[in-house]
C-alpha cells in the first residue's frame, strides 16, 4: 500500500475515534426527551435539571436556544414550565443538535462541501461528506417519539446490535 494511503487511512481512523457530541447537545437532547416523556405537560427547568442532573444555569441557556429554534415553548408563573412546540414524532435528534451546535459535521468550523484539499489529501472532502450523510441519516430518522417509546428504527437497532459498534478500535502506534 502506498505510504500516503496508509497515512490518510490512519488520519481518518484517528479523527473518527475522536468524534464527540458536545455537552450542550447532550444536555439538550436529555432535556427535550424528558419534555417528550411528559406528554405535553409543563415541566419546569428545575425539574428537568434535577431529573437529568444538568447544571441549572447551563440548562436555562440551552432551553432558551431551543425556544428560539422553535423546538420548545415556555410559560412563566405558577403554572409555568416548558413543553414541546411540536409533537415528538415531528422532532428529530438532528433538529435538536443543529439548534444547539449548528451543522452536524463541520471541518474547522466549515461545512464539508466548503472545505477543499490539495494533493494526496484531496479525497478527504468526500470522506467528510460521506460521514455527514451517515450521521444525518441516523439523526434525522430518530425522532423523540422513538426514544421515549424505546422503539428505535430498525436501521438504528441493526447498527447498535453489532457488537463492534460498542467498542472503540485501537490504533497501532508507529514503531
Amino acid at each position: 500500500m502506498h505510504r500516503s494511503a496508509i497515512s490518510r487511512s490512519a488520519a481518518v481512523q484517528s479523527i473518527m475515534l475522536h468524534m464527540r457530541l458536545s455537552a450542550r447537545s447532550d444536555y439538550a437532547l436529555r432535556a427535550v426527551i424528558e419534555l417528550a416523556a411528559a406528554g405535553g405537560g409543563h415541566v419546569t427547568a428545575d425539574q428537568l435539571a434535577r431529573t437529568q442532573a444538568i447544571p441549572g444555569k447551563f440548562l436555562e441557556a440551552i432551553l432558551t436556544q431551543l425556544r428560539r429554534a422553535g423546538l420548545v415553548r415556555s410559560q412563566r408563573g405558577p403554572d409555568g414550565g416548558f413543553w414541546l412546540a411540536r409533537p415528538a414524532s415531528e422532532i428529530s435528534l438532528a433538529d435538536i443538535i443543529r439548534a444547539i451546535d449548528g451543522p452536524l459535521v463541520g471541518v474547522r468550523g466549515e461545512r464539508p462541501e466548503n472545505v477543499g484539499y490539495t494533493g494526496a489529501a484531496e479525497p478527504l472532502q468526500a470522506v467528510w461528506i460521506a460521514l455527514r450523510a451517515n450521521e444525518r441519516a441516523i439523526l434525522e430518522e430518530v425522532r423523540l417519539e422513538h426514544i421515549v417509546s424505546g422503539n428505535l428504527p430498525a436501521s438504528v437497532r441493526k447498527l447498535a446490535d453489532d457488537p463492534a459498534a460498542w467498542t472503540s478500535p485501537t490504533t497501532a502506534r508507529p514503531a
